[in-house]
């Protein structure tokens, strides 16, 4: 009896102090999680616009120097007071299109021309997928994409975060005639009202994945396009 006494004393007070312990190494390593899930998410924004840097201090510079954030709304107005990073994308695209509050990031390339780049957030066969579209400052063509998973099966829907699969979306097109189209991800036989410039191939194998894309871009980007009405009508 003292025995086992003695055992089940020694397994709370081993368990208490491992508890403790990593309490405390959680707290202590949480900084350098935060960078790093920081580092990521800017790696990501950039990526979007062409720049594939993997080197820490590149990475900084470019979005110091060249990247603005920023919040509008579904209607069209500019946010103020908020900050970009802190707004949780999933909860807001949840939202009805005129009652989210969305975060956009304006990339300036050192020929002074800008790019708008939007976040996006849906769902694919296993779980989340997001990403980054860049937009030129016509508001309506593709500069650059970039899509990351969390749990796609590889060789198949995972080839939403492989450069050929991104690179299908540079030069298309998300208006026509001053409307909202998107991009649509389809597979090559499927007939869409839509010519070339609004369609990329789906991915062979990953239909649900391809499906989840598709439905991200349209229902993530349209938002956008009340604000990007206004700075068009500035422009002219």
């Amino acid at each position: 009896m003292h025995s086992n006494r003695y055992t089940f004393i020694y397994a709370i007070v081993l368990s208490v102090v491992t508890a403790v312990l990593l309490a405390f190494a959680s707290e202590g390593f949480r900084p350098l999680q935060e960078a790093n899930i920081a580092l990521d998410k800017k790696t990501n924004i950039i990526r979007s616009v062409h720049q594939t840097t993997t080197v820490r201090a590149e990475i900084e510079q470019i979005y110091k120097n060249s990247i603005a954030e920023m919040v509008v709304d579904g209607k069209g107005n500019v946010v103020e007071g908020k900050n970009a990073n802190a707004i949780v994308l999933k909860e807001e695209v949840a939202k009805p299109a005129d009652q989210r509050v969305l975060p956009l990031y304006i990339y300036t390339a050192d020929n002074a021309k800008k790019y708008y780049i939007v976040p996006v957030h849906g769902v694919g066969l296993w779980g989340p997928i997001w990403g980054y579209l860049s937009v030129e400052d016509d508001f309506d063509t593709v500069y650059g994409a970039y899509f990351d998973h969390k749990g796609e099966t590889p060789g198949l829907g995972a080839e939403i975060a492989e450069k050929a699969f991104q690179e299908q979306f540079f030069g298309k097109k998300i208006m026509q005639e001053g409307k909202f189209v998107s991009v649509y991800v389809t597979k090559t036989t499927e007939k869409i009202p839509y010519g070339p410039e609004h369609r990329v191939d789906g991915i062979s194998g990953g239909t649900i994945t391809s499906k989840g894309v598709d439905a991200m871009l349209k229902n993530c980007i349209e938002p956008y396009t009340a604000y990007f009405a206004t700075l068009a009508q500035k422009q002219q």
